[in-house]
């Protein structure tokens, strides 16, 4: 069942693209949303740890 406080994202993507995108969550036994969530985790915590903490608090 969906969270009522998670934000929903909308974006578009080229049929190439999402077609790779499904191959690779497929391998990784993964939805294309769920590949997309664990990609955007690794972004920030990359992020975080070359820049430090994103306080969201404070954003």
């Amino acid at each position: 069942m969906r969270n009522k406080n998670n934000k929903h994202l909308g974006i578009e993507i080229e049929p190439e693209l999402h077609a790779k995108l499904k191959y690779i969550a497929k391998y990784e036994d993964r939805s294309i949303n769920g590949q997309i969530l664990c990609l955007i985790r690794q972004c920030v915590r990359d992020f975080e740890a070359q820049n430090g903490t994103i306080e969201t608090d404070k954003i």
